[in-house]
């Protein structure tokens, strides 16, 4: 019995995500955005449960891929969609006499946003072959990226100002957030996880740091703190981070 549990919590992420379609469809950026962090709860306990119970199994490496790949793969690449939907429909209310060809790039340039959820599949099929070991990360973790996506409409709704706004919802932004993205989820750039096999500072001194930035930007800045987390996260292990000898991506 106990080692179906880890399997039940990954169909939770699986439930979650699936959900978190259906809402960002819609427009319903909060109750999307709580799916999508509920999903990240379900993907840290399954690993977690399963490792505590000592069921860690095949069957339950390719479900959480699987699962990760609606959650923080599918979902990034519909916000990224309706995100780029909203910000052509800025432009042409600004630029009102705009023609046929701005009317075709509204058709297509949406689409664009499917990048982030092509990069995260590429990267999870890494992760599935990859046999090197778990104490680090090689480019940007899925489930960190799929949080910098979905915090832009959050960002749009409740940090909002005219100077955000312009800035999000303008088309170059989004484009280049989304090349951005497909190159971070796959880049080879050695990155420092969250993962304690103490709780000791000298060995988890740079974690502890992180975290307290974290608690810290996200009582000051709401959603904006989201991609100042993720480029102080970045910086960190560019600048701080000695990976051992073999990483691993996830």
């Amino acid at each position: 019995m106990k080692k179906n549990i880890p399997n039940f919590l990954t169909l939770m992420n699986v439930l979650a995500g699936s959900l978190a379609v259906v809402f960002a469809l819609d427009n319903q950026w909060p109750t999307m955005a709580l799916l999508v962090l509920a999903g990240l709860i379900f993907d840290f306990l399954d690993g977690l449960s399963a490792r505590a119970l000592k069921v860690q199994s095949k069957l339950g490496l390719q479900l959480d891929s699987l699962a990760d790949m609606v959650t923080f793969g599918l979902v990034p690449g519909i916000v990224m969609y309706q995100l780029f939907t909203m910000s052509l429909g800025v432009s042409q209310e600004i630029n009102s006499g705009s023609g046929e060809e701005a009317l075709r790039l509204s058709a297509v340039l949406p689409f664009a946003g499917f990048a982030v959820t092509l990069a995260s599949a590429v990267r999870l099929a890494r992760f599935n072959i990859d046999e090197r070991q778990t104490t680090s990360f090689i480019g940007l973790p899925t489930p960190a990226n799929a949080l910098l996506v979905v915090s832009l409409p959050m960002i749009l709704l409740y940090n909002g100002n005219d100077a955000l706004n312009n800035i999000i919802l303008n088309p170059w932004f989004l484009f280049v957030h989304t090349t951005l993205s497909c190159y971070l989820l796959n880049a080879p750039i050695p990155l420092f996880s969250l993962k304690f096999k103490s709780w000791g500072f000298k060995d988890n001194s740079l974690r502890y740091i992180f975290l307290f930035v974290c608690l810290f930007c996200i009582g000051t800045m709401k959603f904006l703190s989201v991609p100042v987390i993720i480029l102080i996260y970045l910086l960190m292990s560019l600048f701080f981070f000695r990976p051992a000898a073999k990483n691993s991506t996830g």
